[in-house]
């Protein structure tokens, strides 16, 4: 994908130089304390889960807002944090279609972002053990809402792993914006 600035893929020089240090494993900045108190080693992984940072939330929001885009671009009105779907706890998803999705219901979604290099995932090795948890967290907040819904956990790791029922909705997702295209192409008889 190219770096359009308009479209929000255009990454800072800091952003790109921080990447490709963790990506190859490299130093990314001397050691430092964090405004939230604790110490920042000099990969800079504690920014992906600090609870200061602004990157964590942009993560989370923009991941939502891309899939929220994508329903209805295929045509099925959506909406972001529907209030109407309240949980006893006060909680709701982070969106759902209006019209049905599959299995005579409308689907609903709750986006997470764990971090891989959170403290509490350190000892664990990177990859889809880290998504089962937090899989597991997130259906059974959900339980009750998948009578009236199907529930989709996406789960999207800060190092890339995507979670199998983030997956299956974004392949669902493509399957649909291609029978869209198609609609539009065939020509009027």
């Amino acid at each position: 994908m190219p770096p359009i600035a308009s479209m929000g893929l255009r990454l800072s020089d800091e952003a790109v130089r921080v990447a490709v240090a963790h990506r190859l494993g490299c130093k990314a900045c001397e050691l430092h304390t964090c405004p939230c108190g604790k110490a920042v080693d000099n990969r800079r992984l504690h920014g992906l889960s600090c609870r200061r940072s602004g990157s964590r939330h942009q993560r989370h929001h923009y991941t939502n807002n891309i899939l929220w885009r994508a329903i209805k671009w295929v045509q099925i009105p959506a909406v972001k944090e529907p209030i109407s779907l309240l949980q006893h706890d006060g909680k709701h998803p982070h969106g759902t279609t209006l019209l049905l999705w599959a299995q005579g219901k409308p689907a609903a979604w709750d986006v997470t972002v764990p971090d891989t290099y959170a403290e509490s995932h350190i000892s664990q090795k990177p990859g889809k053990q880290e998504l089962l948890p937090t899989k597991h967290q997130k259906t059974a907040k959900y339980r009750e809402l998948s009578v009236s819904h199907i529930f989709v956990n996406v789960a999207v790791e800060t190092a890339g792993t995507w979670g199998q029922s983030a997956i299956e909705l974004v392949q669902e997702i493509g399957k649909r914006i291609t029978t869209v295209i198609e609609d539009t192409e065939k020509p009027c008889s």
